[in-house]
């Protein structure tokens, strides 16, 4: 039992040389006021003068005190001698940042402990976190570890800061909030207990008081009449382990420099002849305080040693793969200096191939990365793109009627020339190289972002080796990339080179014309039902004044009622009617026109062309679509705009004259016009052939553009998959091996950073520190 405070000031030792605090060794800590005697209670402890003594903040820094004990027990008479000269070593103290000097004048270690205050918190009255350690050896004391920590203030003073208090406070707090520690709260006994800071403090972070115990000082300057015995006794204030109280020197008496001996004689003394504290006198005074303290913290330490001893053992486990981590520096020889370059080399490049197989232990759950990234380009990123794009975009319908026009030369077309159809649907392919190109180029900036996550943590070690690396697997990709980009322009190009209009799936010219006149059949009949539901409203109009069922509630009738008047039947052959007489009109004005040789005549022998006979009027075929239907012809009406356009083409086919514009290179005003002219201005100046064509280009050029699209969208991911990702994949081990593996680059790859470097020697420094507090607790228990 009496080894254990020893033990424990071993074990701070050993920790104090690497500025551990991993692990939370037991020891009290003193809180108090300021000048609430807590530097009089340690001298009193220690029997000694050694702190520093003046008005405001004295202690401005922790002071970790330990006490050693140097009194040797009874031992056989034949050592009588030799125990008495151990007995006679003097007292003497011990800094930890002066380790090779011993203090035998305590008033030096005042002095010290002055110095190293002010080179840390300044001449000022600032405070500091870094703690003093000291350690006293005396015959006269019992094994203790303390901490002595600045008083609570509460008004700045001189050059303190304004928060002076917040910052004492949460110094305070940090070592009393630890479990392991016992709080010692010592309070004036002339101030009421309930304005103590030091239990105020205390009761924050132990509520039930299981390890704080109480010291009552200045019980000599209470009034006359007044005493604390209800608090000595627990009754006003319950602590576990309870309140002590003691009487310290006076600030008279220090400065006489009384004996240490007359200060333990009268403060033995004023409990005895005291009235209130005489029944108690037994439970006071300093060395009593030292006793119990003494037995406290050997208590505490036996209750907390297997904790601490299973905390250790977690911080060697820890430790040790920590440094693992860092390496073995012993395996970095000269003889083993080509193992370990193929050992890492292959580590990379099997994290690289693992990463693409998506097997590597350290998948990312967070985002799709390696292989399922590039199936993610493949799939989703590049089948948009290819998805979005539009088989007529940039294609308006006077670039549809120009190649046309310019595929046929200056004769007329009787047929759609496959020429047009070439020389349009080639540049909507040429269409699907941009997203096909950056295909490639995001595969390729992924395999990139897989390179340099790979071997992180094994070529930490080695900066350069693993910048080496990295700069190796580049530029194998980049040497990649042109060819795979070249053979992906190449696909683009096979498809263009040659219009395979005899795919299975192209949909070709009689299936686009078939599909074209079912649906310019379907708007027929839209159109036809569309124009008899106005002549039933038009016959529904005139026959209104006949019937007064259809004129009550202001003319407004339902349509079903209407038709209760008039048949659907009667209607038709009204509107049967008016359209003969129309198409009677109209012929008679074009034959008045032929016969008077009117402006119009040309125009309508170029409409017609030759005289239809009885069997004119015949069912409509496929070619009526190409060489026009005389009767149809004759029979619709000529638009005013139709008439006039013919009869501009009959003036200019009459003069035949050059425009001086054609000869100088100018465009002609026709010309001019097209230029500015949108779709839906080329689909009303466009005849039912024209219109037809266009139509008819469009379908065939849609349906080769799906076709193609595909196909490429079949073939992009094969060929980066085949030139670049298995390529890469198969040749980084050998290329990596040929570039690197040569003895003169040894030294240069295997030289380890700094930095990793003075981390692993702090961490082997630390190693060692637990393992060595390890088999301390294990000698003692």
């Amino acid at each position: 039992m009496n080894d254990l405070i020893p033990l424990v000031n071993k074990l701070q030792d050993v920790f104090n040389t690497i500025g551990s605090e991993q692990i939370d060794l037991p020891q009290i800590v003193v809180v108090g006021s300021q000048s609430s005697g807590k530097s009089s209670v340690l001298e009193t402890i220690v029997q000694k003068d050694f702190l520093p003594r003046g008005n405001g903040v004295v202690t401005r820094r922790p002071l970790v005190l330990q006490l050693v004990n140097t009194h040797v027990r009874s031992i056989p008479s034949s050592s009588s001698s030799s125990e008495s000269t151990v007995n006679d070593v003097p007292d003497r103290a011990e800094f930890l940042h002066l380790p090779n000097k011993q203090f035998f004048d305590f008033d030096e270690v005042r002095r010290e402990i002055e110095a190293e205050t002010a080179r840390v918190a300044g001449q000022n009255k600032a405070i500091s976190r870094t703690p003093i350690h000291l350690k006293i050896f005396s015959k006269n004391v019992l094994n203790l570890t303390l901490v002595d920590l600045p008083g609570v203030t509460k008004i700045p003073v001189g050059d303190q800061p304004t928060d002076i208090e917040k910052q004492t406070r949460n110094l305070i707090l940090d070592y009393i909030l630890k479990p392991n520690s016992v709080i010692l709260a010592v309070s004036p006994a002339n101030v009421d207990l309930a304005n103590s800071d030091s239990l105020k403090l205390a009761r924050q972070v132990d509520p039930e008081s299981k390890r704080t115990i109480g010291v009552l000082t200045k019980l000599d300057l209470m009034d006359a009449g007044t005493n604390s015995l209800d608090i000595l006794s627990g009754r006003a204030y319950p602590l576990k382990l309870g309140f002590i109280g003691v009487v310290n020197r006076s600030q008279a008496d220090i400065q006489s420099n009384k004996p240490m001996a007359e200060a333990f004689k009268s403060e033995t003394e004023f409990f005895q002849n005291h009235p209130a504290y005489r029944a108690i006198s037994h439970r006071c005074g300093t060395n009593f305080l030292a006793k119990t303290l003494n037995t406290i913290l050997m208590n505490h330490i036996r209750d907390k040693l297997p904790d601490i001893k299973a905390k250790l053992n977690s911080l060697i486990g820890q430790t040790q793969q920590e440094l693992t981590s860092y390496g073995d520096p012993t395996f970095t020889g000269t003889a083993h200096r080509g193992t370990l370059i193929l050992q890492l080399l292959s580590k990379f490049a099997n994290d690289f191939v693992a990463a693409i197989d998506g097997t590597s232990a350290d998948i990312s759950t967070k985002e799709l990365c390696g292989g399922a990234r590039i199936y993610y380009i493949f799939n989703n990123v590049f089948g948009s793109a290819l998805d979005s794009l539009n088989p007529c975009e940039n294609l308006t319908v006077q670039d549809i009627r120009t190649a046309i026009r310019n595929s046929t030369g200056p004769r007329p077309s009787l047929f759609v020339p496959e020429i047009a159809f070439d020389l349009l649907v080639k540049p909507q392919i040429k269409l699907l190289e941009p997203p096909s190109l950056r295909c490639v180029e995001l595969a390729y900036e992924e395999l990139v972002k897989i390179c340099h996550s790979c071997g992180a943590k094994d070529l930490a070690r080695f900066p350069r080796f693993h910048a080496k690396l990295i700069e190796v697997v580049s530029d194998l990709l980049r040497e990649r990339l042109g060819p795979t980009s070249e053979y992906v322009e190449s696909l683009i190009s096979i498809q263009r080179s040659y219009i395979n209009t005899n795919h299975p799936d192209f949909i070709g010219g009689g299936g686009a014309m078939s599909a074209l006149e079912k649906a310019s059949q379907k708007k027929k009949k839209d159109i036809e039902r569309t124009r008899r539901l106005s002549t039933v409203n038009m016959a529904l109009a005139g026959s209104g004044n006949d019937s007064p069922v259809v004129r009550e509630e202001n003319g407004e009738k339902s349509v079903t009622n209407a038709m209760n008047n008039l048949t659907v039947h009667q209607a038709t052959e009204r509107g049967d009617r008016e359209r003969e007489r129309e198409r009677e009109r109209e012929r008679e004005r074009l034959s008045h026109n032929s016969q008077h040789g009117g402006p119009n005549s040309a125009s309508t022998s170029s409409l017609n062309g030759s005289p239809h006979g009885p069997n004119a009027g015949s069912k409509g075929t496929f070619l009526n679509y190409f060489f026009g239907d005389t009767q149809l012809r004759m029979d619709r009406p000529v638009p005013q705009e139709n008439l006039h356009r013919s009869s501009n083409v009959h003036n200019v086919a009459k003069e035949m004259v050059m425009p001086k514009t054609v000869l100088d290179g100018e465009p002609l005003e026709f010309d001019k016009k097209q230029e500015h002219m949108t779709d839906s201005e080329e689909h009303s100046n466009m005849n039912e052939r024209e219109d037809m064509e266009t139509q008819l280009i469009r379908s065939l050029i849609v349906s080769y553009f799906t076709i193609t699209r595909k196909s490429i969208q079949d073939l992009v991911p094969k060929a980066v998959m085949h030139l670049l990702v298995n390529y890469s994949r198969e040749a980084v081990q050998n290329r990596l091996v040929a570039t690197l593996y040569k003895e003169e680059l040894f030294n240069d790859l295997l030289q380890e950073d700094d930095n990793l470097c003075a981390e692993r020697a702090k961490c082997k420094a630390m190693l060692d520190v637990f393992k060595n507090a390890f088999t301390i607790i294990n000698e003692a228990m």
